[in-house]
């Protein structure tokens, strides 16, 4: 892979993992209702996910999905219903977590899972492989496993982020009527995070 072209993967990269998605708008309120710490299993989860989902569709995915559209119509509407429980469950919390409580953080597994109903995870994926994959006979399978370093590496950086701005709120957010205006504020902007998807 060129220089130039693994330049213009870095930035798409980090540009599809830090801004506005469903996973971030989770971490956002992950990390302001369970703070840092405990939201670190759901950040890995969804590193390990992505880039399982990245190197399926890099692998023959992406073009079962264009054969079968079908299924693709399924796996977003799979993502929409999930999300849409994930925001009720968000939107209807309100107190912090400090560990003793019903409420749990999304785990490593319930994470990593979701990328594969997730929309924006498959539109990045399928998009990266499209783009950045280099169909030469023999650079194929290198170029696909380079694609996947390169969001591996930018991913954890850009996620623990946006649980990190979540974190830093707890304090201010301890005040329950500021708590369920977040949440609920939180729980319209994951639905919303949909719309574009799911068009």
């Amino acid at each position: 892979m060129e220089l130039a072209t693994l330049a213009t993967l870095v930035v798409f990269a980090f540009t599809t993992s830090i801004t506005p998605g469903p996973n971030n708008m989770m971490l956002f309120a992950s990390g302001v209702n369970f703070g840092f710490r405990r939201t670190i299993p759901h950040m890995l989860g969804i590193g390990v996910g992505f880039l399982s989902l990245l190197i399926g569709v890099g692998f023959g995915l992406g073009a079962l999905l264009a054969t079968v559209p079908l299924l693709y119509t399924a796996l977003k509407i799979a993502g929409g219903l999930y999300l849409v429980y994930i925001a009720w469950k968000i939107g209807t919390s309100r107190s912090l977590s400090e560990g003793g409580g019903a409420a749990r953080p999304m785990t490593f597994l319930g994470a990593a899972a979701f990328q594969w109903v997730n929309p924006k995870a498959w539109v990045m994926a399928v998009t990266a492989m499209a783009t950045y994959a280099d169909p030469t006979p023999g650079r194929y399978v290198f170029s696909v496993i380079v694609i996947g370093l390169v969001f591996a590496a930018v991913n954890l950086p850009s996620v623990s982020t946006w649980a990190g701005f979540g974190s830093v709120l707890r304090d201010w957010l301890s005040v329950p009527v500021r708590l369920k205006w977040f949440n609920i504020t939180m729980a319209v902007l994951l639905v919303a995070s949909l719309w574009p998807m799911l068009r």
